[in-house]
């Protein structure tokens, strides 16, 4: 299955992306640009960092895109205990969309009771205050065994999505595993790709393999061009070429 620009409106391209703000070095200025650039181009969220959380949702009040935040960035083995901390925290600055990390080296070392209940810790808090937790994975650092099994026990603690990366590993989103996580999850269970999508052909590609939120730092040029394109113009793809944390 191939999309095309003719199969998708704008906005539906736009409810795919989550605007990463993630980066260490971002100041408050570059932060308060890029939530309002979120709210113009009417995307699904931003994803800010935890001490963002709560200029962005007094910057986003008012406009139909959530905010979102990190748990246990970017590398997972924060205590359960710390992690819902930072969820409740969270919640509480006005997030409603929480990504957090598995416990990489739990699930490597097969100590998959212990993910389970990570993650379950997250959602439960997440779930009484009515927002939603997409798990990540961080693909890059797992076997194909490890993904499925990352899946399964994602399903089980009721969290919404199945996440690739973080952005800062080695490698993001591959289009064999956004195949192989739709293949292991419920249709209920939601795909994120993270780390990589830069461009509208790549996010018409993810798409198409059942993918149905992004992380992008590239909101603009995705949604310019694809503007440019319905229209019969071309714009510069404005693509830097080293993006960190999706």
């Amino acid at each position: 299955m191939t999309l095309s620009i003719d199969d998708v409106t704008e906005r539906q391209l736009a409810k795919t992306i989550d605007h990463s703000l993630l980066r260490p070095e971002l100041d408050d200025a570059f932060v308060e640009e890029g939530c309002r650039l979120a709210a113009e181009y009417d995307v699904a969220s931003v994803c800010v960092r935890p001490t963002d959380v709560a200029r962005a949702h007094e910057i986003l009040a008012g406009t139909d895109v959530a905010v979102g935040t990190t748990i246990g960035f970017p590398h997972g083995n924060h205590r359960t205990e710390t992690k819902v901390f930072e969820a409740e925290r969270a919640l509480a600055d006005g997030a409603t969309e929480l990504d957090m990390v598995l416990k990489i080296g739990a699930l490597k070392a097969g100590r998959d009771a212990e993910v389970q209940a990570d993650i379950a810790a997250v959602v439960d808090v997440a779930h009484a205050r009515g927002a939603i937790v997409k798990v990540i994975f961080e693909n890059a650092y797992l076997t194909d065994d490890e993904k499925i099994r990352a899946c399964r026990l994602t399903e089980a603690a009721g969290a919404e999505f199945v996440k690739t990366s973080t952005g800062f590993a080695p490698s993001g989103a591959t289009h064999d595993d956004l195949r192989l996580m739709r293949a292991n999850t419920s249709p209920h269970v939601q795909v994120k790709a993270a780390g990589g999508v830069r461009t509208l052909d790549d996010l018409l590609a993810v798409m198409a393999l059942g993918v149905t939120r992004i992380g992008a730092t590239q909101t603009k040029p995705i949604l310019d061009e694809y503007r440019a394109r319905r229209s019969g113009s071309t714009v510069a793809a404005g693509v830097d070429a080293d993006e960190g944390g999706y």
